[in-house]
Order: structure tokens, then C-alpha cells, then sequence
């Protein structure tokens, strides 16, 4: 603690952040970790494992079930937003974990003329014309008429996507994996163990001022923006005919970016612990607006808020998974331009209603990050997502929980939807309608740092 004010201190009267542009040590062996450089000088550690296929290992991925992907979308100037859902309806044979109290394409119930356009039809019980008033008074105003509501943007989307099993025998199928801020590839080190052990091909970068990338000393270089360049680089690099991205808190904005970037290419997406779908902003009240100087001061503070706010449980073990895994060891300076370079107005509700991708939410009970109102709205707005809570598990709970987030995702990695079960708008398109209406207020949706 001492040393660290000591530093802190040099700091400010020198104006030089230490440590800022040497990447981590890495106390792994060389084998199946790649350097590559996205940019001129700009080089992010990746641990990419390709394991042994044999040539007649099959591949299924024309042999899945076609889903019908129709949605409307509109968006009304008083800031409300309405989801109408007039395709498929996918059901969930994950058996892992609880379910997060939402059904696929569930209903919000609100009031009809909240949203719609009253009837002009003959009322059957209609009410009796007001009685004038007596001569000499004043006549009172009528009241004001309802003004006809306009939609400010409407998105039609109506196309046909193939959804099949992914296993560890198909050598067209790759896992990426993305950490958030603060992180290292090294959190996922249970996941890339355990699929890889399964025959998968799984690609790991660190960010670029984490791990053992390099740490540019440019602010800009911490953008959403530059980051997402840097993982569409790494992705286009590794990406093979079907793609799973896994993100974790931050990550799952990168991995929404490429799924929307990319939806021939994605085939399925996990986000784990990443919050609603609202846009990105900074927040101007952080204590990460503070100078690096006295966030370097703080950093032992802000280590243990970290451990108490990211897991469950404080123990010895979770120290030892925090000191494994490299998170929250990153410089006062990549700390303060990661958390001020979240800004992606584009990533909102309507983004995120666009994606046709097949999503598993993964929640952490005890998380004091993300609440869990956060995920269940984001699981409301995407077309076909399934929500599971791992009562046990926190912030990091692929690192708490690393057996039950791993069978989970291998689950949802072969699963496969059974369209015998499905909805379909053609029979009865009202009834699909009704049963499928999604209605939300952007107005009060408020952007989120991450």
C-alpha cells in the first residue's frame, strides 16, 4: 500500500504513469499463444489452439433446422418502442441452471392506447353529448384531440437462418472469446481447457493495454471504436464457417458488434454478465475520471472492491482465481481510458432487436455489476435468447463456476432447435401477434458504462 502511494506520488510531480506501455509477463509456456499485430505497432497476445481433426470427421452444420427470422420494428417519436415478432418460436432444451423467469417472445402487457391508435368504430354504449351551459357563462375548452401517432423509424427484418448443432468433431466450427475491462485470456483459462479437450478450435485475445498486449499511451487507442477494429482484425484473421462468440461484461459488446457485423458468419453468441441493451456512455461522476496518478494510489482499494463486488464469496481461493486469471492488473492509465472510452451510441435497443443470432444469457446471482433486471430486458428484446441463472456464481462466474458454465455452454453449443414445437405466423397471424407484442420506453433507458 505504501508503495503504491509512493508511486502515486512520483507520478504526479513527474507526470510519467509506471508500467504504462510494457504488456504483463506471461508466466505460460509459448505453445498455442500467437502475437499479432492488428496495427502498425499495435500487437495483442491471442491463445488460438487447433486441435487434431481426423479427415472424415463430419460436418453437420447443412444438416440444422431453417428458422424463420421476421420481426417488425418501430420506433415512435414519444420514445416508445414496438417489437412485433411474426416468425418462429424457439424453445430452449437446456436443462443447466434455473431459467431467468422469462419465456421466449414473453408478453409486456401495457395499456392498448398507450400504443395504438383508437378505434373509429361506433361505440355500442355511446355516451350522451355534454349539456350546454346556461346562457351567459363561459363555454369550457374542449379538450385537446388526440394527435395521430407517426413512427420515426421502422426495421423489417425477414430472412431465413440455419441453426445446427456445433461439436468439437466439426472442423468448421470456432470459439472466441473475449474478456471485459480489466480482464485477461486468462480468465477463460478453465474454457479453452475444456473445449479445446473436446476437439474445438478456441481463439482468446487480450485487449490491447491488458494481458500481454501492448499498452499504447494514447487514450484513444481505448475506444469502443479502436477496440472493435482491433477484434473484427482478429476475427476475420481466425474465423471459420461457423462462428460462437463468448463474451464476458464489456466483451459482450464486442462480440454484439461482430454478430451484427457478421450474421452469415456467427452462428450463436453467449453473454455472460453484459448487462442491458442500451448504448454505451461514460459516466462523468466515476472515480475513474480521476487522474491516473491517484487511481494508481488507489489501485489496492480498488483491487479489493473488485474481489468483493466480482465474487460471491472472499476467500483464499477467489484471491488466487484474481491473481491467476490477471484481472483488474492492468495500469491506472489503460483503467482510466478503457472505462472513459465507453461510448457506442449505436448499441441500443433497436441494435440489439436487429440480431437473428441464437443468444444464451448467463447470469450470476449474486452479481453486484449487473443486476439482474438488465439481463431479462435484454432478454426481452433479442429475437431468440434464453436466460439461465447460476445461483452460486457472481461477476466472474466462469471462474467461480467454471464446471456448471462450462456444461451449460457445451449444451447450448449442440443444441438444436426442434421446429415440430414451432409457432408459426401463417396460421394464425393475430394470434401471433398478440402473443408476441413487445413494448418498451427508450425515453427512459438510460446509458450504461460497463
Amino acid at each position: 500500500m505504501l508503495t503504491s502511494i509512493t508511486e502515486g506520488i512520483l507520478c504526479c510531480l513527474t507526470g510519467k504513469t509506471a508500467n504504462l506501455v510494457l504488456p504483463l509477463e506471461s508466466s505460460e509456456p509459448s505453445d498455442g499463444f500467437e502475437y499479432v499485430e492488428v496495427k502498425p505497432g499495435r500487437v495483442l497476445r491471442v491463445r488460438h489452439i487447433v486441435p487434431e481433426h481426423s479427415p472424415e470427421s463430419n460436418n453437420d452444420s447443412d444438416n440444422g433446422s431453417i428458422v424463420h427470422c421476421k420481426r417488425k420494428i418501430t420506433v415512435y417519436r414519444n420514445g416508445q418502442l414496438v417489437i412485433e415478432n411474426l416468425g418462429d418460436v424457439l424453445h430452449s432444451e437446456i436443462l443447466q441452471c434455473q431459467d431467468g423467469d422469462l419465456e421466449p417472445c414473453s408478453t409486456v402487457e401495457v395499456e392498448l392506447a398507450d400504443y395504438k391508435e383508437i378505434a373509429s368504430s361506433p361505440d355500442p354504449n355511446p355516451v350522451p353529448p355534454p349539456v350546454p351551459p346556461p346562457p351567459g357563462e363561459h363555454k369550457p375548452a374542449p379538450p385537446p384531440r388526440r394527435r395521430r401517432r407517426k413512427p420515426k423509424r421502422t426495421v423489417l427484418i425477414d430472412s431465413k437462418r440455419m441453426i445446427s448443432s456445433c461439436k468439437g468433431t466439426h472442423s468448421d466450427v470456432a470459439l472466441f472469446f473475449v474478456h471485459g475491462v480489466g480482464g485477461s485470456l486468462d480468465i477463460w483459462s478453465s474454457q479453452l481447457d475444456f473445449f479445446s479437450r473436446l476437439g474445438y478450435e478456441v481463439i482468446a485475445p487480450d485487449l490491447a493495454g491488458h494481458g500481454a498486449s501492448t499498452a499504447p499511451q494514447i487514450a484513444a487507442a481505448y475506444t469502443f471504436y479502436a477496440l472493435a477494429e482491433d477484434l473484427r482484425a482478429i476475427f476475420k484473421r481466425y474465423a471459420r464457417k461457423r462462428n460462437i462468440l463468448i463474451g464476458h461484461s464489456y466483451g459482450v459488446s464486442f462480440c454484439t458488434f461482430l454478430a451484427h457485423e457478421y450474421p452469415d458468419l456467427v452462428h450463436k453468441v453467449v453473454m455472460i454478465n453484459g448487462g442491458g441493451p442500451t448504448a454505451l456512455e461514460p459516466s462523468l461522476c466515476s472515480i475513474f475520471q480521476l487522474p491516473s496518478c491517484v487511481l494508481h494510489c488507489l489501485s489496492p482499494c480498488l483491487a479489493w472492491s473488485f474481489l468483493k463486488a466480482g465474487f460471491a464469496r472472499q476467500g483464499a481461493k477467489e484471491k488466487q482465481l484474481l491473481k491467476q486469471g490477471n484481472a483488474f492488473n492492468v495500469s491506472p492509465f489503460v483503467l482510466r481510458a478503457m472505462m472513459s472510452g465507453q461510448y457506442w451510441p449505436e448499441g441500443d435497443e433497436v441494435y440489439h432487436a436487429e440480431l437473428t443470432v441464437p443468444i444464451l444469457l448467463v447470469h450470476g446471482m449474486c452479481d453486484k455489476f449487473v443486476p439482474m433486471d438488465e439481463d431479462q430486458r435484454m432478454a426481452e428484446i433479442l429475437l431468440f435468447a434464453f436466460l439461465k441463472v447460476i445461483e452460486e456464481g457472481s461477476h466472474m462466474v466462469m471462474m467461480e463456476c467454471p464446471e456448471t458454465v462450462n456444461t451449460l455452454l457445451h449444451e447450448f453449443f449442440l443444441w438444436e432447435p426442434d421446429m415440430s414445437r414451432k409457432v408459426s405466423s401463417k396460421t394464425d397471424t393475430e394470434k401471433a401477434i398478440a402473443a408476441s407484442d413487445t413494448l418498451h420506453t427508450l425515453k427512459n433507458s438510460k446509458p450504461v458504462n460497463k
